[in-house]
């Protein structure tokens, strides 16, 4: 089992709960050494977080706050941006502050390198991992795939299915589930979705020719109009005029062709998509995956992934 979850995961937890419940039990985590979460209420001027424990205060000095900062290989706002967020972190040790209040001295640095060395060093092309997402750029989607440790996917492993931002797939805070792509030799890792979200096999057998359903326009050309029926697949209706990117569409199947992966639509309306994008819905749900093949047997074109 993995210990070393994306941050939030564990804030929650019965288990995190107790051993911040009171100042014996904070210390008896400090002596098991075991890996906590609590929101971090303040940066100050120094860049010192202070942190709500609940039952007293704790302090993750600049330093400590993230791995690498004190070589200057991360920038402050790995620290920054916590404010108001769950960190994780080991406690280092308990002192009295001036007034003789009980203060906690934490590490989130010593936390993100136990996770870097005893578990993403251990990572393959091909394993599916737990990630969250933290923020999001017109080039991919970041993640935290354990303790604040961040990853890439970028927007063309995203999904099969074209969009124009990563915003049309995921939203921040979100939970998912994502592919090592690759791993690179300074350690970094990227990542991809799309293998996760079904075959064109798997996606088009939730549909029937005749059936009239609702889609996303994804892009509008001169030879037609990109209908999304799901992340992983979709259709082409003739042009119209009007047709806005990022629409709502309810469209009628007017034929699926697996020999061609192409499923030809008519367009019957358009409407505004005011609901955030949905949790994903995986196909796959091992733990490692080395091949993947998106397009039919019978299609002469092959779409695949290999992971080595």
């Amino acid at each position: 089992m993995n210990r070393y979850l994306p941050e939030g995961r564990l804030c929650e937890s019965a288990e995190n709960r107790e051993a911040l419940s009171s100042m014996d039990a904070i210390e008896k985590a400090m002596h098991e050494e075991k890996i906590l979460e609590a929101k971090a209420v303040l940066c100050d001027n120094s860049h010192n977080l202070i942190v709500d424990l609940g039952c007293m205060k704790g302090v993750i000095p600049r330093e400590e706050g993230a791995k690498g900062i004190a070589e200057g290989k991360v920038r402050d706002i790995a620290i920054i941006s916590r404010v108001g967020k769950p960190v994780c972190f080991v406690v280092q040790r308990i002192i009295s502050d001036n007034r003789g209040i009980p203060c906690a001295i934490l590490s989130r640095r010593a936390v993100q390198e136990r996770c870097s060395e005893e578990y993403i060093s251990t990572l393959t092309a091909g394993d599916i991992i737990d990630a969250r997402v933290t923020h999001l750029e017109p080039f991919g989607a970041f993640v935290d795939i354990g303790c604040g440790l961040p990853s890439l996917i970028s927007i063309d492993a995203i999904s099969v299915s074209r969009i124009s931002h990563p915003r049309d797939r995921l939203c921040v805070g979100m939970d998912i589930r994502a592919v090592v792509r690759s791993v690179e030799s300074d350690g970094r890792i990227s990542l991809s979705h799309r293998e996760l979200l079904g075959t064109w096999q798997q996606n088009a057998a939730r549909y029937r020719t005749g059936e009239t359903v609702t889609g996303v326009v994804r892009s509008v050309e001169e030879y037609g109009i990109f209908v999304e029926l799901t992340p992983n697949l979709a259709g082409l209706a003739e042009y119209r005029d009007g047709i806005s990117i990022g629409s709502g569409a309810s469209v009628y199947i007017k034929s699926i062709v697996p020999e061609r992966m192409k499923i030809k639509l008519v367009l019957v309306d358009t409407f505004r998509i005011l609901t955030p994008p949905p949790q994903p819905e995986y196909f796959f749900s091992g733990s490692h995956i080395s091949h993947f093949v998106y397009s039919p047997e019978c299609c002469s074109k092959v779409i695949e992934s290999v992971f080595k």
